[in-house]
């Protein structure tokens, strides 16, 4: 029905107006849809704010590596972005622990947080938020195996 339908208006139009083409056009591209690159990079780079001071602090994580914000530590896992001319999209996979007064760690936040969306999946904890910014192939920060060496 609405396969008759949709070729009765674009068979009116058409007749009137001729922009047929221009009415199937979406319906045509609809069947596939665009994909994105997604670029896989080797830094996320996030912000945290320490409420008891009002600091913000932005900070690059190597993927694979822990680093620590006050009483949390951030391991991202994977850091995708999409080439300059797409639409930004930047995402993270992260796991968030924190270490308790009693010294054990405790896993606050697993999952993914987007740079375009922070407040969606950003770790909120009584003292520090943490949420992404971006992810970029490299960093100022020597990697963490680097560092060791110095």
């Amino acid at each position: 029905m609405a396969d008759f339908c949709l070729r009765n208006l674009i068979g009116r139009t058409a007749r009137h107006t001729g922009l047929a083409v221009l009415l199937a056009l979406p319906l045509i591209s609809a069947g596939e849809p665009a994909r994105a690159t997604r670029l896989s990079n080797a830094v996320a780079v996030f912000s945290g704010i320490d409420k008891i001071t009002g600091r913000i602090t932005t900070f690059d994580v190597y993927i694979g590596e822990t680093v620590q914000f006050g009483a949390l530590q951030v391991t991202p896992h994977v850091c995708y972005s999409r080439d300059e001319t797409e639409a930004p999209k930047t995402t993270t996979f992260v796991d968030v622990d924190e270490i308790t007064l009693d010294r054990k760690i405790r896993r606050i936040f697993t999952g993914w947080m987007f740079a375009d969306s922070p407040g969606l999946n950003a770790v909120e904890h009584p003292v520090y938020d943490v949420w992404l910014q971006s992810c970029k192939p490299t960093s100022d920060v020597p990697p963490p195996d680097t560092a060791a060496k110095q």
